[in-house]
């Protein structure tokens, strides 16, 4: 029997992600055009340029070494400009079928793909559904349970339910 894809639902439409009304706005600021306090509020920042093309490029068939590089690079960019890394990311994968999704776990620079049938591992399940829009470009995955949509265009999301203090 061959692969079979079955009909995704769409989280939100894939019209401009700065648009209101679509489900996909960056994370709000507090009242008053200050920072959103506690620990989250750094990791809202928009994301470089850079740095979703340096998370896209693990899809790309690296080798080991230049995925450790490429590793080491993402990690010291998330540390200097939003402080404390996600473990890993989820994103689409581009290898077609049977493979949906792979997860890029930074501190192993392991990329693993996923079919629609596979378990992801935790801390990574949670992000799953969220990864189907084709409106993110990848979702952060933090050790403190915390997923981080971003979109294509470098905005971070702030998922229902999560306040300023952390995740929900």
């Amino acid at each position: 029997m061959g692969y079979i894809e079955r009909p995704r639902r769409i989280v939100g439409p894939a019209q401009d992600p700065r648009a209101t009304g679509t489900g996909l706005e960056p994370a709000p600021a507090a009242a008053g055009g200050g920072r959103v306090p506690g620990p989250v509020a750094d990791r809202l920042k928009d994301r470089s340029r850079e740095l979703l093309e340096a998370v896209s490029g693990f899809d790309a068939g690296l080798d080991d070494a230049a995925r450790r590089r490429l590793a080491d690079w993402i990690r010291d960019h998330y540390e200097s400009e939003h402080p404390g890394a996600p473990v890993g990311f989820l994103a689409r994968c581009h290898l077609g079928p049977p493979y949906v999704d792979h997860v890029l776990d930074l501190f192993g620079a392991i990329v693993t793909h996923y079919t629609p049938r596979d378990t992801l591992p935790d801390p990574y399940g949670g992000a799953r559904m969220l990864v189907r829009n084709p409106g993110y470009a990848y979702v952060e995955v933090y050790s403190d349970g915390l997923v981080l949509p971003v979109l294509a265009g470098g905005c971070v999301v702030r998922p229902t339910g999560t306040h300023a203090g952390g995740a929900a």
